[in-house]
């Protein structure tokens, strides 16, 4: 058993109703539950833990506890503005603090998806062409062509992502701008809609190890929805039981499929000098694969909480339980610092 104090960081969700506008704004934190339950989780594993809400205080926090922290699992996503991933990376590097995840400049990249848009196709890595449009009335520029999908420019969880999401004309388009924008007073990401299969793929360790792959399988879903990972998919339709079926992991996939993902994947790791652990979403458009999203630090929801959250999903079919995950990840972080 250990006898080192980890600082946990992370980020508590206020509104608790996917069916509130409002939880788009909180999507990417966790409620009392989650946070509670991972903070359980790593008492288990024999750590005094110091949980620090990652909000306005949580540099003095981090501060007045620094020579008491070994290392600190973060878990936050930031608060507020564009680099908010980086926010909390970036105080626990000015404090000279060993933690978990990757860097400031890596999480600010993998926010800004109009960004990283640009990382990857400036390393030749696969991903769908894309525009930033600060306003509904930009024009669109040359080469993007309905259907179109428009997503905030620096969110996760799918925040922003419903099935209005997915427009095939100008004035869907316009619409669609306008809610993202008025929502989250940020522009909007605007990318083609790919139609083919989507590969949600975990990654752990340095070098990483690619866990299980996942698979929506939109086949499954109702007729209503789009097949796409929407809010409503993840947080509703998932989380309500409708979707036993909806997660497929592993993925059936062939292993010239495996070897594609691996190659790209590990790639998008190197460009973006990942650390430790994130989850890449990858879409087939035809034979191709494109990379959507980078997810870091990923969802790590425990499994008395939910069934649903991809990472642990993806471990447990490894025949790797939370705890043991939990384990994976801190103790990738240790060995970059030579922490014994």
């Amino acid at each position: 058993m250990s006898s080192e104090t980890l600082a946990f960081v992370y980020n508590r969700r206020r509104v608790s109703d996917p069916k509130d506008p409002r939880f788009h704004l909180e999507a990417d934190y966790d409620d009392v539950k989650t946070i509670e339950s991972i903070r359980d989780h790593l008492e288990h594993l024999g750590y005094t833990v110091l949980p620090i809400e990652a909000d306005e205080r949580a540099y003095v926090r981090l501060f007045q506890q620094r020579e008491e922290i070994d290392l600190v699992f973060n878990y936050s996503l930031g608060m507020y503005g564009s680099s908010g991933y980086a926010q909390l990376p970036a105080m626990m590097e000015m404090l000279r603090l060993p933690y978990t995840g990757s860097s400031p400049l890596t999480q600010a990249s993998i926010m800004n998806k109009g960004r990283l848009k640009e990382i990857l196709r400036a390393n030749g890595l696969p991903t769908t062409d894309g525009q930033v449009m600060h306003k509904a009335a930009d024009k669109l520029k040359p080469g993007l062509e309905f259907p179109l999908i428009v997503k905030p420019v620096a969110r996760g969880s799918s925040a922003g992502i419903n099935n209005n999401s997915v427009v095939h004309n100008t004035e869907e388009l316009r619409r669609q701008v306008t809610y993202v924008m008025k929502l989250f007073d940020e522009p909007a990401l605007v990318e083609p809609f790919l139609s083919g299969r989507e590969f949600s793929v975990p990654l752990v360790g340095n070098p990483p190890r690619m866990l299980p792959v996942i698979e929506p399988n939109f086949k499954k879903l109702p007729k209503r929805f789009n097949a796409l990972d929407s809010l409503e998919i993840k947080w509703v339709f998932e989380e309500a039981g409708e979707g036993e079926d909806h997660l497929q992991c592993p993925a059936p996939i062939d292993t010239k499929i495996q070897k594609r993902l691996e190659e790209i994947c590990f790639g998008v790791w190197e460009v973006l000098e990942i650390r430790d652990w994130c989850r890449m979403d990858v879409r087939a458009n035809g034979s191709e694969l494109y990379v959507l999203d980078v997810n870091s630090p990923p969802g790590m929801i425990p499994p008395e909480v939910s069934l649903t959250s991809y990472l642990p999903l993806s471990a447990r079919a490894a025949g790797m339980d939370y705890e043991e995950l939990l384990r994976l990840i801190i103790g990738a972080a240790k060995k970059r610092y030579g922490i014994k």
